[in-house]
């Protein structure tokens, strides 16, 4: 009966969709749908962010515990020097025919040995650069000398050797270099004097 009313044009039917209507639900989906796109989008930020905190994290503790020991180690590297000093204070000449001094020299090979191989256990490699190019992040210049048949920059002598933990410098070698004879060779490098 109703619908025969409608047909008729009695009345309009409420149910119906009117063009009004249609648009105010229209804007509210549209509505609906950016409050859902920007949910989703919040969420994907956060858990972009927290996968992120994480490896940052991970990446702190792993680095941490890798150089832990660089305080530590750079005490200990004054030992490994004075190993080195003492070994190169005994004159070869005071070696013959006195088993004392060839017994304290054998013991301190050994110690300074033991050091090493220790430092090397726990990823602290020396750097000995001689006849190597100048490396401003590995080295430190403390003196540059002409040497004929030596390119700028050459390193000519390693003064006291420097020091990585993995790969982080502990102490930079400090070295002599050749220095550049000015005839178009390699150019003189730039020389970090801070350490």
């Amino acid at each position: 009966m109703r619908e025969m009313a409608y047909e008729l044009g009695d009345e309009e039917d409420p149910l119906a969709p009117t063009s009004m209507g249609d648009s105010i639900a229209e804007q509210k989906v549209i509505a609906l749908q950016e409050q859902l796109d920007q949910a989703k989008d919040q969420m994907i930020r956060a858990v972009a962010e927290a996968e992120n905190t994480r490896k940052r994290m991970m990446k702190e503790r792993e680095d941490g515990r890798k150089y832990a020991i660089s305080g530590f180690a750079k005490d200990l590297l004054d030992f490994s020097d004075n190993f080195s000093r003492a070994l190169d204070s005994i004159p070869a000449e005071a070696l013959e025919g006195n088993d004392l001094i060839k017994n304290v020299l054998s013991g301190i090979e050994a110690m300074e040995k033991h050091l090493l191989n220790t430092f090397e256990k726990h990823g602290i490699q020396k750097i000995e650069p001689l006849d190597e190019k100048f490396d401003p992040n590995l080295h430190e210049v403390m003196f540059e000398t002409p040497i004929p048949g030596k390119a700028g920059g050459t390193i000519i002598q390693v003064i006291e050797p420097g020091y990585v933990l993995h790969d982080r410098l502990l102490r930079p070698a400090r070295v002599g270099i050749a220095k550049d004879d000015g005839q178009g060779g390699d150019q003189t490098p730039h020389i970090d004097t801070q350490v």
